[in-house]
């Protein structure tokens, strides 16, 4: 394979791709690649994975398992992957003989949040003031004054934290050691708190030839580390500040020689400035609105990037919102409940999208609805009525 992991020549429709996960965002790409007349085979673990259900082929085995991954290799033409915590050793092992996407190096990048941050401030553009704690005897030897330096903050540990997961706010060296002992000793970036304005994702979709789309700045607003709402267009960012994230995260996406779809997340404070918080090397919760406003969705891109064929125009033609739906919509209290499906799909901008999975539980996510109108204040009315009418929390 070269550099990229990416093919020599476009694989055409009629071929098999390959996605290692089986959760929501696969699914979404099985559907994507189905609609341009791919197959897909899955390699994912659980038997009844949202992916897997609706794939051509479901390769029932652990991301780390050979056999499972040779079998992916023989069968498809190209790989991608849904979601960063797949062993980036995995995508070295597939990488040696099809073509991945991502490659396993910019996976391995965002996997680890001290490699991460690292990576983005070499790339020219600003992250939160940070200590990154690499092990118990370093973190041991931090005094007082060092640790109070980026307090009051938040401990992040340095993998496999997710979803508001792995994360402990600290207001006090104390605390800051309390929080590194309840998370085990492990490796972890303490980073400074900041007076946020509001969240903004950047999604780029690149191709192997270099050649890059970006969509429209996306607006977010979270809910107990869970992203809970997108709006598109961001309504609080003006121009400069829009073009300022699409250049930081196309920047990005250009250092990593990255192929495939990036999202790139950003705080935005009170005073304007923009801070890099995260980059994700995968579709994006934040971009799901795409499959219902935009010329191409993110899904498209995902399969146009990874198969060498030309990208898709990312344009937005309709203002969008869209809402997470967690499991607690299918609860009330202790309760279960059937949420008011028939009401919300009545809606005439609502676009509903449930993920296939077998059980809802309180935090899960479960689906999302797109509410894509003619105007910005049309789709805004359309999600009040919709958070009223599944009880989700709205403004």
């Amino acid at each position: 394979m070269n550099k990229n992991s990416s093919p020599l020549s476009p694989i055409l429709p009629g071929a098999w791709l390959g996605m290692l996960g089986g959760g929501q965002l696969g699914r979404m790409f099985c559907f994507a690649a189905q609609a341009m007349g791919y197959r897909v085979a899955v390699l994912d673990p659980d038997e009844t994975s949202p992916a897997g259900s609706v794939a051509d082929h479901h390769i029932r085995a652990a991301y780390t398992d050979e056999a499972g991954l040779t079998e992916l290799a023989h069968l498809c033409a190209a790989v991608s992957t849904e979601f960063e915590n797949v062993p980036a050793q995995s995508l070295d092992f597939l990488g040696k003989t099809i073509p991945v996407s991502p490659a396993g190096r910019c996976v391995a990048i965002a996997q680890d949040r001290i490699a991460e941050k690292r990576f983005i401030q070499a790339s020219g553009v600003p992250v939160a003031p940070h200590l990154a704690i690499e092990s118990r005897e370093q973190f041991a030897a931090l005094s007082d004054a060092e640790l109070t330096a980026v307090l009051p903050g938040i401990l992040k540990t340095a993998r496999l934290g997710y979803d508001g997961k792995g994360q402990v706010s600290v207001a006090s060296a104390d605390d800051a050691r309390e929080a590194y002992a309840a998370l085990g000793h492990v490796a972890c970036v303490l980073e400074q708190r900041l007076p946020l304005a509001f969240e903004i994702s950047a999604l780029v979709a690149r191709g192997a030839d270099g050649l890059a789309q970006i969509y429209p700045l996306a607006q977010n607003t979270h809910r107990d580390g869970v992203l809970a709402k997108t709006v598109v267009p961001a309504p609080d960012a003006p121009a400069a500040l829009v073009e300022q994230a699409q250049h930081a995260a196309l920047a990005l996406a250009a250092a990593l020689d990255y192929v495939g779809v990036l999202c790139v997340e950003f705080f935005v404070l009170t005073d304007g400035t923009l801070v890099a918080n995260e980059m994700a090397p995968r579709p994006h919760n934040s971009g799901h609105y795409t499959v219902d406003a935009c010329a191409t969705s993110q899904f498209e891109q995902q399969v146009r990037a990874m198969t060498g064929l030309p990208l898709g125009d990312p344009r937005q033609h309709s203002p969008a919102i869209m809402l997470n739906l967690l499991g607690d919509v299918w609860f009330d209290g202790e309760t279960p409940i059937q949420p008011a499906w028939d009401k919300v799909v009545g809606l005439p901008s609502a676009r509903l999208h449930l993920y296939g999975k077998e059980e809802a539980r309180v935090g899960r996510k479960m689906g999302h609805i797109t509410l894509a109108a003619s105007t910005a204040e049309q789709a805004q009315a359309a999600a009040l009525e919709c958070a009223r009418l599944l009880h989700l929390p709205h403004d």
